[in-house]
């Protein structure tokens, strides 16, 4: 039996001729111990797939099966107590409180446990030492970089052991070198164990996976199981390109050059006409020749005929 298991669910929002449909009859089932990447454009349903799967939110048709157990018929509180002790999350945003020590924020979930501070104390402790970040225990947000904060992010979801980490795009905020922290732990969490679901833009992560899931408006186009250490073949197809060789790139690159040389041309060229029609409109008309002027023909006609008679 599967940890996870999507059957036709669909997320709809809004009434009428006003709907809009997030998620349309997703069927999924994830394993205990998959690391699962989610890709696709940007409004393909990820996110919206990420709240269902976390019991964020409700499935408008369809049922979601968590670890044997109808989620659609939970209680309010029974969804609460299931994400504070079966799943733990990471956001793009981090989400921690600015007012709150690094120590504080990982603790947190604990207290809505009702675990005593010495017990949530130690246990920070241990989660902030494992992604390596012990001696910042008693720093804010506002103090930490990004990776730092992502970290302490990670920690705090990991502090009440839970068997599933969903990951909303834990990498968008930071440079390659924080991502890459970022992913390792990921990683690391995987190798013991967790489940692990992450929503990432970059093909290169997909890496860390073993299996690569592709959503298009809502749907899922693809399902890709790999071996970790290998970037997805449908993410470098659809992402990169069939890979080119050095003549075709020093090709490209001409191509590209040449290509901008003609734009170039054809911009003068235009702005060269489009001057001359704005001259000729502002060029006065022809004026008349002077009325003297035709009187002196007129004087002159008349003396030579009066010469011929």
């Amino acid at each position: 039996m599967a940890l996870i298991e999507l059957k036709d669910v669909s997320k709809l929002y809004g009434f009428g001729d006003a709907t809009s449909v997030a998620l349309e009859e997703v069927n999924l089932n994830i394993e205990q111990g998959e690391c699962v990447a989610v890709m696709g454009p940007s409004g393909s349903g990820k996110s919206t797939l990420m709240n269902v799967l976390g019991l964020l939110d409700h499935p408008t048709h369809g049922e979601y099966d968590l670890n044997g157990r109808r989620a659609n018929h939970l209680y309010s509180a029974q969804r609460a107590r299931i994400r504070r002790d079966k799943i733990g999350f990471i956001f793009q945003s981090f989400n921690l409180l600015p007012r709150l020590t690094s120590l504080e924020n990982v603790a947190l979930p604990l207290l809505y446990k009702g675990a005593s501070l010495r017990k949530r104390t130690m246990r920070a402790r241990d989660m902030l030492e494992r992604v390596g970040l012990h001696d910042k225990s008693y720093f804010y947000p506002n103090q930490l970089s990004g990776g730092q904060t992502q970290c302490v992010a990670i920690a705090r979801a990991l502090v009440n052991d839970p068997e599933i980490i969903i990951a909303d795009e834990p990498t968008g905020n930071l440079d390659s070198e924080s991502s890459r922290l970022v992913m390792e732990l990921l990683s690391e969490i995987h190798h013991g164990g967790n489940t692990v679901i992450f929503v990432t833009h970059n093909p290169e992560l997909t890496r860390y996976a073993t299996r690569v899931v592709y959503m298009k408006d809502g749907l899922v186009v693809h399902d890709e199981h790999k071996s970790l250490g290998v970037v997805a073949q449908y993410a470098r197809k659809v992402l990169y390109g069939e890979p080119l060789s050095d003549e075709e790139e020093d090709i490209a690159g001409v191509s590209t050059l040449m290509k901008a040389h003609e734009h170039e041309h054809a911009t003068r060229h235009v702005a060269a006409a489009t001057k001359r029609r704005k001259s000729a409109k502002r060029k006065p008309a022809a004026k008349p020749k002077p009325a003297k002027t035709r009187k002196k023909a007129t004087t002159s006609r008349r003396k030579a005929n009066d010469g011929v008679s």
